[in-house]
């Protein structure tokens, strides 16, 4: 196998990001969701409670024969529906609240029906159960510390039903609960505010994290798309631009010919040839700046032109990038040919951008192939990645390596994007130190993409 040869690419030195910097832009930081919650959904639910709590009332009361102060129960209740009356007339039902003000929405439910148990019983009541309703919501939808916030004032309102109530309305004669029991009841209630906040918290943050790392996905490739098609357009305009243009030069330069020499006309004819080179070099600028499009010749390059192309906006800083190409010749077979797609553009110039901002002298991108496979290898120099997220890289919101700045979505969005195009990624630390990703393709796919 021949060794490969280093190919620097030298641009003029630009300033390093600064440390601690997110990694491949400012996607990588954890940004909390807020205002996930609209006004709508809590309203409906709560006339919803209104109404489930009117006939619970209702039948318990005139149904069952139970005596409560039914009169005192109907204050809260209406207290609830005055709320939500005030809320439609006063705010749009459409708007979503933000953290701090669901929680104030929540707490007043827990305390509302703190008081209905507190005049029925207590934890006695089997009812009280629906006290851990606010938590699952604030745990599916709102940031966890609003979840600790609201499960504080939960524990704190069952801790006082369990220690201060009004008798359960026992029809007949009274029957009292063991305390032993009643405390078990607090227990289990307590237990379900930690379990259910903490698990329902997780499960649905992984899930947001996800969506909201699939829309940056989303975003980020349709960025692209629309680069790439401005590429075409431009490539397009100087294409049709070129014939005028080269009119206007004959035509000036047959002007030149018929002016006598240093005249003013003979000035503007020379401005006039000069500016239209100027134009015809502006054009063939932008004609050489081809994107991926179906019917474009250019629209798939050898492995190592991909490399360079996603390595060149990258460059000129103080880190230098080498494009490590081995010899073409010998018994490898040909250079892979790959499209030159968005996905692919950017996955990897993310990954070499990464490099970049932990490496300490250099980054390498290593092409190699053989029969079957097409590799491209980012290897840094710096300090490799962290045993404890070296395994979850690809996922968004991993943190970087020793802390030094944020691995996130720079990488999940490189990760999504190259797997698009049907790499295999691998994350490891090299062994002479440093990280490195490797990023694998299947000649036999790229083949049948290209013939498809």
């Amino acid at each position: 196998m021949a060794e490969p040869t280093a190919t620097p690419i030298e641009r003029p030195r630009r300033a390093a990001p600064p440390p601690g910097s997110s990694r491949a832009g400012a996607p990588g930081a954890r940004v909390e969701p807020a205002g996930r919650l609209r006004l709508r959904t809590l309203v409906y639910i709560r006339w919803f409670a209104i109404v489930g709590q009117l006939v619970s009332l209702a039948v318990v009361r005139y149904g069952l024969g139970f005596d409560f102060p039914i009169g005192w129960t109907l204050l809260p209740i209406a207290a609830s529906a005055g709320l939500n009356v005030f809320l439609t007339a006063r705010l749009p039902l459409g708007v979503r609240l933000g953290d701090r003000a669901a929680v104030l929405y929540l707490a007043y439910d827990v305390l509302q029906l703190s008081v209905l148990l507190f005049l029925t019983g207590g934890l006695q009541n089997p009812f009280s159960v629906l006290i851990l309703a606010p938590v699952i919501v604030s745990a599916t939808v709102l940031t966890r510390a609003s979840t600790v916030v609201l499960g504080l004032v939960s524990a704190a309102a069952i801790t006082v039903l369990a220690l201060w109530h009004l008798p359960f309305p026992w029809a007949g004669a009274r029957f009292v609960l063991p305390q032993i029991y009643l405390l078990g009841i607090w227990e289990a209630l307590l237990l379900g505010i930690v379990f259910i906040g903490a698990y329902v918290g997780s499960v649905s943050g992984e899930a947001r994290q996800m969506s909201d790392a699939l829309a940056a996905t989303q975003m980020t490739l349709a960025r692209e798309q629309r680069l790439s098609a401005l590429g075409g357009l431009a490539a397009a305009a100087a294409h049709e631009l070129g014939s005028p243009l080269s009119t206007i030069a004959v035509v000036a330069k047959e002007m030149k010919r018929e002016v006598e020499p240093g005249t003013p006309i003979a000035e503007d004819v020379d401005l006039l040839i000069e500016q239209s080179d100027r134009c015809r070099d502006i054009l063939a600028g932008l004609s050489l700046r081809p994107e991926t499009d179906p019917g474009d010749p250019f629209a798939r390059i050898p492995i190592s032109a991909l490399a360079e192309a996603a390595a060149e906006p990258h460059t000129g800083g103080p880190i230098e990038i080498r494009i490590l190409s081995p010899d073409a010749k010998g018994e490898r077979g040909g250079e892979p040919i790959v499209t030159r797609s968005p996905e692919a553009l950017h996955g990897l110039g993310s990954l070499i951008e990464n490099a970049t901002q932990f490496a300490r002298v250099a980054v390498e991108v290593e092409i190699d192939w053989d029969e079957t496979d097409a590799t491209i290898r980012v290897r840094d120099d710096g300090p490799g990645f962290a045993a404890n997220v070296r395994d979850r890289l690809g996922e968004p919101y991993v943190s970087s390596r020793d802390d030094q700045g944020h691995m996130g979505l720079g990488v999940f969005i490189a990760t999504t994007l190259l797997r698009r195009t049907g790499a295999e990624l691998r994350f490891a630390n090299a062994p002479g130190g440093g990280a490195e990703v490797e990023v694998r393709w299947n000649r036999a796919t790229m083949a049948a993409e290209e013939r498809g």
